[in-house]
């Protein structure tokens, strides 16, 4: 394998530690090597905190090991004033000969400027080391960017025979322990977490992740007609919670009701207030109704689907996608089914 490959890999592995805790920021890690041998390591760990390279840099205690070695990153090192200074003038300060990156930031505040401002230092510069890799890793920030939206992935657990839920809206429980568990770490990685009303009255959740150690995301409902009863879950006041409806403009109990005009198209209302809000990426967990209106409209960049071995006989369908996934694996008993809308390959067959 390619030295730079190599190194590009721990980099990206570096990246992944900041998942959950970085956003609206990429997942950036660095890697500092000199001599064939790594010198320093670091990741952002945390938003408004600094940068992998900095924190790389600040790892090296020989500071004098950092002349003419060779810097590896995920994204391209950024030249403007944030939270933070610029890296590249960190990287030009210590006299770093080398930087190696995979991916251009689409930020317009860098944007190729960091990649120019270090080959004008006299510095060389290497991108599109494991590009791809580097843009499967930072798909939520890259499509915030670049789509102006959040990432969406839609997710649900349908039994053997295609259900949702039964005829009186009860889901619980179609997927096993271990799938369950494994939707709390997912939340724990996502801004948002979305459902729509029914959802909301017929199984009360939480939205949490009290089965996964991490952040809890920000909640989000459908609530047209503020049906939902003070009593439930979402209404409790424990993580912050936006609740779309047609009614009232108010904020109680870290629960902010957005008003939404019945002329305007909800999805959209929705997408782009999490856009404006600087939240990179929402989790659908919603019922067949929402999950439907997300693919109607193709807004959607992950579905994920937990098909157990329970059957229903009857009850709400399924949403239903016809087209190959991208991945299966098995969650004890339960078929975990992925696909990914990269090219906007997939034809759906909706009810709704």
């Amino acid at each position: 394998m390619d030295s730079d490959e190599r190194y590009m890999r721990r980099v990206m592995e570096l990246a992944r530690l900041g998942s959950g805790n970085v956003s609206s920021n990429p997942m950036v890690g660095c890697v500092i090597v000199k001599d064939g041998e790594i010198i320093g390591e670091g990741y952002h760990e945390r938003f408004g905190q600094p940068h992998a390279e900095v924190n790389a840099i600040h790892s090296v205690q020989d500071k004098s090991k950092l002349k003419g070695s060779t810097l590896y990153v995920n994204l391209e090192p950024c030249s403007h004033y944030g939270k933070t200074p610029p890296c590249s003038n960190l990287i030009v300060e210590h006299k770093i000969a080398r930087v190696v990156f995979a991916t251009i930031d689409p930020n317009p505040l860098v944007a190729g400027a960091g990649f120019e401002f270090l080959m004008s230092n006299g510095i060389e510069v290497i991108q599109g080391v494991l590009e791809e890799e580097g843009r499967e890793l930072n798909c939520r920030f890259l499509t915030f960017m670049e789509k102006k939206r959040p990432y969406i992935i839609l997710k649900w657990a349908e039994t053997a025979d295609g259900f949702i839920a039964k005829e009186n809206f009860d889901s619980k429980w179609i997927s096993n322990e271990v799938s369950r568990r494994l939707v709390h770490k997912w939340r724990s990685e996502e801004d948002v977490v979305l459902i729509g009303t029914n959802t909301a009255l017929y199984d009360n959740p939480r939205l949490n992740v009290r089965d996964w150690t991490g952040r809890n995301p920000v909640r989000a409902f459908i609530d047209k007609n503020l049906q939902v009863p003070e009593g439930a879950h979402l209404l409790d006041g424990t993580q912050e919670t936006i609740c779309y409806n047609y009614i009232e403009q108010d904020v109680r109990n870290l629960v902010e009701y957005v008003k939404v005009d019945p002329m305007d198209d909800m999805i959209d209302v929705i997408v782009n207030d999490m856009y404006v809000r600087k939240h990179l990426s929402i989790l659908v967990e919603g019922g067949a109704q929402l999950l439907n209106a997300f693919m109607k409209k193709g807004l959607w960049d992950e579905i994920r689907i937990f098909r157990s071995q329970n059957e229903f006989g009857t009850g709400i369908e399924s949403p239903l996608i016809r087209a190959k996934a991208d991945s299966h694996e098995m969650i004890l008993d339960d078929e975990l089914i992925v696909y990914r809308n990269k090219f906007k390959e997939y034809a759906t067959s909706l009810d709704a």
